[in-house]
């Protein structure tokens, strides 16, 4: 079973192979994303992130989700050496992170109900479990930056997540919190991770580190990289390549 939408102004695609699987399984990652959509998005003007933003909101008036999300945000921002910053001139957003936990605490809403062969994906950034319909590690392609008919890699990968984080897509969109500048240094860095969660939170601050974001994935436990510098030269971690087709 196989549904899309458009949530978070965004593709969303969820597929389940088991037989269980129900309309309703799938419609409650949807409700959940949209939850999660009116909750931390800066566009919209009534979502608890806008309030907290235009002061309408005391800490004491946090919801337990958002709690929880700006306490990830200040971890990520220790762990990334402060390459990964929510704060912009006072104003909030959390939209470096959101969308990665989204994904993982969606995809485990499958799997609490019993499902072991699926995957989630907002926008290129998924969630994988268990199989493929050919009863393989799911396939997963990377673009090229500066051709995006072309898929310079696939990659095959099982209960793990995968994130890109680049330009090429939105623009400049991702902040060097040290120049505070948009990053532009590389064309893009797709990581793989334990879970999406952790993938899409790393490669948003190691693309604001540039070039030398493949070396602090490197040193990083269960993470791998793979970077397509602006000269179109690719480099990647040293595990890497045990993922590639």
């Amino acid at each position: 079973m196989k549904k899309q939408a458009t949530i978070m102004g965004m593709p969303v695609t969820v597929q389940v192979l088991d037989a269980s699987a129900t309309d309703e399984d799938i419609q409650e990652v949807f409700a959940y994303l949209h939850y999660m959509d009116q909750k931390f998005s800066t566009y919209k003007t009534d979502s608890e992130i806008s309030q907290i933003n235009r002061g309408e909101l005391s800490n004491a008036d946090y919801s337990s989700e958002m709690k929880k999300i700006l306490a990830l945000c200040e971890e990520t921002k220790r762990e990334a050496d402060g390459y990964f910053d929510i704060n912009l001139n006072g104003i909030l957003d959390p939209s470096g992170i959101v969308k990665g936990y989204a994904i993982w605490e969606s995809a485990k809403l499958l799997e609490k109900k019993g499902h072991k062969n699926f995957y989630v994906e907002i926008a290129g950034d998924i969630q994988t479990f268990g199989k493929n319909e050919k009863g393989e590690n799911w396939k997963v392609g990377i673009q090229n930056p500066f051709n995006l008919k072309e898929i310079i890699k696939v990659l095959k990968i099982s209960n793990q997540g995968i994130a890109t984080s680049g330009n090429y897509r939105r623009g400049k969109h991702i902040l060097n919190p040290k120049t505070k500048e948009r990053a532009d240094e590389i064309a893009g860095i797709t990581i793989i991770g334990p879970n999406v969660y952790e993938a899409d939170r790393f490669a948003t601050a190691a693309f604001a580190m540039g070039e030398k974001g493949i070396e602090f994935i490197e040193k990083q436990r269960n993470l791998e990289a793979y970077m397509i510098k602006n000269n179109q030269i690719a480099v990647m971690t040293s595990g890497f390549e045990k993922y590639c087709v």
